[in-house]
């Protein structure tokens, strides 16, 4: 069972398999382990929640955390959402091996609406921090979560969910706990798309983007019409006939590989995502070149990471 990543199972029965003395970490470490494969961001990286776990397992959870008060530190996911696409990547291979397609696709739908903002980290330096992004994209000339009046001569190509979420942004840092917690339930990730939309489909681009050098804004350009192309693309359109989405059906193995063999080649059309892809039908990795198209996004890269391994491996040893 711990080959197979059922930590929920190992957890139940652990008072059977194991000495009074040794149930409870045992428990602990499992239900550490399944908080992380069902990417529960809010409370896998805190050791009141899941007990005695050990300091480095938690260290690295938290790298992937979303802080859930507006000053906690560390800053996890807010600083870098490097970690948490690694993560992201061992979590999916983990899902295709169990043969569970909407935990999959579930997953990769959560990696698709933070990939704009994956992009835009070297040019934050940080991954939308709402702290800190208001040295990026406000002052002179910037219309980033203004009001646009009707009739208006200033134009801005973001929805009005996307306005709204990022004035809120700008001053979501300054709330009460409960505050923050929603604006990062419901509005940050329409923050990442509304940088997308700056980066790849404003007709009048404002400060925000014209501030940036032209070689940088070229690059970041290009990494999110890739986010952006992965986004509109098949296998992230499964979510929509998997529970997770709008239907019942849940997709087959079968449908998935298919799902993201149209993907890889309307993403191929790309010159940076022909670069990125190119090679990779014999990547080991269950969906081939997924890891190389996050880190020709990121601009850096990015392999699964192997948190879950070492959980599985700990969790053998205290059997």
């Amino acid at each position: 069972m711990a080959s197979r990543y059922a930590f929920g199972d190992i957890e139940a029965l652990a008072p059977q398999v194991v000495e009074p003395r040794q149930a409870e970490p045992l428990a602990a470490l499992c239900a550490f382990g399944q908080r992380v494969l069902d990417l529960d961001a809010e409370d896998f990286g805190m050791p009141e929640a899941v007990g005695e776990v050990p300091r480095d397992l938690l260290d690295r959870a938290r790298a992937s955390r979303m802080p859930q008060t507006p000053k906690e530190r560390p800053r996890g996911a807010l600083a870098s959402l490097r970690p948490a696409y690694a993560l992201l990547l061992e979590v999916i291979e983990i899902r295709w091996r169990r043969r569970e397609m909407a935990a999959l696709v579930a997953a990769v739908h959560i990696a698709s609406e933070y990939l704009p903002m994956l992009a835009w980290e070297p040019v934050l330096g940080h991954a939308g921090d709402p702290a800190l992004i208001g040295a990026s994209v406000t002052g002179e000339g910037s219309r980033f979560g203004v009001p646009i009046e009707p009739g208006s001569a200033r134009i801005c190509d973001h929805t009005r969910p996307e306005r709204s979420a990022c004035e809120r942004t700008l001053r979501v840092s300054k709330e009460p706990g409960p505050g923050w917690r929603a604006y990062l339930d419901r509005q940050h990730s329409q923050v990442s798309q509304a940088l997308g939309d700056c980066a790849v489909r404003c007709r009048t681009p404002c400060t925000v983007m014209s501030r940036i050098d032209e070689p940088v804004r070229a690059d970041l350009t290009d990494r999110c019409k890739l986010a952006s192309e992965f986004t509109d693309g098949a296998l992230v359109r499964l979510r929509h006939a998997a529970p997770v989405g709008h239907g019942f059906g849940v997709p087959s193995p079968e449908e998935v590989e298919t799902a993201w063999a149209r993907s890889r080649a309307s993403l191929s059309h790309q010159p940076l995502g022909r670069a990125a892809l190119d090679g990779s039908d014999g990547d080991s990795y269950p969906l081939p070149g997924l890891p190389a198209l996050f880190s020709a996004i990121a601009g850096v890269t990015i392999e699964p990471d192997g948190l879950l391994h070492e959980v599985t491996e700990r969790v053998t040893a205290g059997i």
